[in-house]
């Protein structure tokens, strides 16, 4: 697994921060304004579910764990842990799962699903991902933009693993998780189309978000959350009728990739070594 660094990355969650934080616009004026920097290539996309009606994350989830409380403990206990697996396998995969622009991010569970995604052989799964990205990201926001929490790279002043993102970390809250909300939301859609490898699935959605524990970017409490707010994203969804046309098409997509017997384009055993150190963090 080679190591990954990405300047179009601070581009693509601009997008999803400014219609955050554009209240009052709609879902699709906060995407045409926010797409007018010449660095976006192509257009953004925009999610399924119109901006009023997303997930509201400050009801969804409790506040941040309080000083004192066992939760701060083992937040702080796996943030210590987290700093030994810097410059490992967890921590390429880390910076890997940190790059959100497509079409990498497509492949995130290529390994997982044992078949590819790309944009020429599964269009409507690329899109599917692509626009289930932004509704999940988006649901995080209310909470965050209202409890500000801290990331812990402030308080162990220890490196990131996108360092060229530390200054815009260090102005958005870090709970819930945006990357954790991202990829369980994934993880959940992709396990429903595929539902004979969910147990690969589930746990590459799971180390999606410790990904952003192991890169000393988000408090463990954070990816829960963020897990959290990813099933009530993929329940709204289902009441989505474009979603719900481009989930049948995904399906027959992947079917056919199957058929034609495809394999993952990523390395699946440096990614299933990466996962394993991640576990570390819980022993």
């Amino acid at each position: 697994m080679t190591r990954v660094s990405h300047p179009g990355w601070r581009v693509s969650w601009a997008v999803l921060v400014y219609a955050a934080l554009c209240a009052g616009c709609t879902r699709h004026q906060a995407f045409r304004h926010a797409a007018v920097a010449a660095e976006i290539r192509p257009p953004a996309v925009v999610g399924y579910l119109p901006f009023r009606t997303l997930p509201d994350s400050r009801a969804l989830v409790p506040p941040p764990p309080a000083e004192g409380s066992e939760a701060l403990a083992l937040d702080l206990e796996y943030s210590r842990r987290s700093l030994a697996l810097r410059d490992s396998p967890a921590w390429t995969l880390a910076i890997s799962d940190a790059y959100l622009m497509f079409p990498h991010a497509a492949g995130t569970f290529s390994c997982a699903l044992n078949a590819p995604i790309t944009e020429a052989d599964t269009p409507h799964l690329y899109l599917l991902l692509r626009r289930s990205l932004i509704d999940a990201g988006l649901s995080t926001y209310a909470a965050r933009n209202y409890y500000q929490r801290p990331r812990p790279f402030l308080s162990n002043k220890a490196p990131i693993c996108t360092p060229a993102e530390q200054g815009r970390l260090e102005e958005s809250g870090s709970y819930p998780s945006a990357h954790s909300a991202i990829g369980m939301a994934w993880a959940l859609i992709l396990a429903e189309l595929s539902p004979e490898r969910t147990p690969e699935i589930l746990a590459r959605g799971q180390a999606f978000g410790l990904s952003r524990v192991v890169c000393n970017a988000h408090w463990y409490s954070d990816v829960i959350q963020g897990r959290n707010i990813a099933s009530a994203t993929v329940a709204k969804l289902h009441a989505s009728p474009a979603f719900l046309s481009d989930f049948r098409a995904a399906k027959a997509e992947l079917a056919a990739v199957r058929r034609k017997d495809r394999k993952p384009l990523r390395a699946c055993r440096s990614e299933a070594a990466a996962v394993a150190l991640q576990r570390s963090l819980a022993q």
